[in-house]
Formats: C-alpha cells, sequence, structure tokens
C-alpha cells in the first residue's frame, strides 16, 4: 500500500489560511437611492433597547389653530419608527458623538457634563 503525499502546507496552515479568507472585510459599496422618501421629525417620542436591537420612534408636533386670549396647543404623532441592530446602534451613537463635537467646536452648543459630576 502506497502512502499519500504529504502536502507542504499542514491541515492546520490550511484551516488558518480558510479562517483568514472567511475574516477579510466585505467589500461593499454604497448606492445612492434619490427616490427614497425623507422623513421630518421634530423630536423623538420614543427610543428603548431591549439587548437585541435600539427602537427610535421620531415625532412630528402638529400646532392646533390659534386664537385670542387661548393657551397654545397642539398634538404630537409618530412620523418614522427605526430600529437598528447593536452594531447599527454603536455606529450611530459614535457618529452623533463626533457631531456633537463639531456643533461644541463650531459654538453652537455647549457640552454639559453628566448629572453625576455636577
Amino acid at each position: 500500500m502506497a502512502s499519500e503525499p504529504q502536502s507542504a502546507v499542514g491541515p492546520t496552515a490550511e484551516a488558518a489560511a480558510v479562517g483568514q479568507r472567511e475574516r477579510q472585510p466585505a467589500s461593499i459599496r454604497y448606492i445612492d437611492r434619490p427616490d427614497v422618501a425623507e422623513t421630518f421629525a421634530d423630536s423623538i417620542s420614543g427610543l428603548i433597547f431591549d439587548g437585541q436591537s435600539l427602537r427610535i420612534e421620531f415625532a412630528v408636533t402638529r400646532l392646533d389653530e390659534v386664537k385670542p386670549n387661548a393657551p397654545i396647543s397642539g398634538r404630537r404623532y409618530p412620523a418614522c419608527r427605526l430600529v437598528l441592530p447593536p452594531a447599527a446602534a454603536i455606529d450611530l451613537i459614535n457618529r452623533m458623538q463626533q457631531i456633537g463635537t463639531a456643533l461644541t467646536q463650531a459654538g453652537v452648543t455647549t457640552r454639559t457634563p453628566p448629572a453625576a459630576a455636577r
């Protein structure tokens, strides 16, 4: 019985090479869709993280007709519900922190220390 030729690359090296090919980041291109509708919101009415997804509910405020000598009244309606997996939620948080830093540097807003630090 003849023995099979031994590979110059052992099974461990082959498995490592396959593992490296599997771990390479995907090359994903962004393709714009100008036909996607934009949604206006003037507030966030809900924000929940249940361990699996971040759910954000955006709302829009509609004021009632203004009448003399009457308090201003209105209603708030849901405009959009956005659900993000944890990785996208972290990306959103990081990007919002970058925007907050840029707004602070531009003098548009000031940074408020957390309540525990006050």
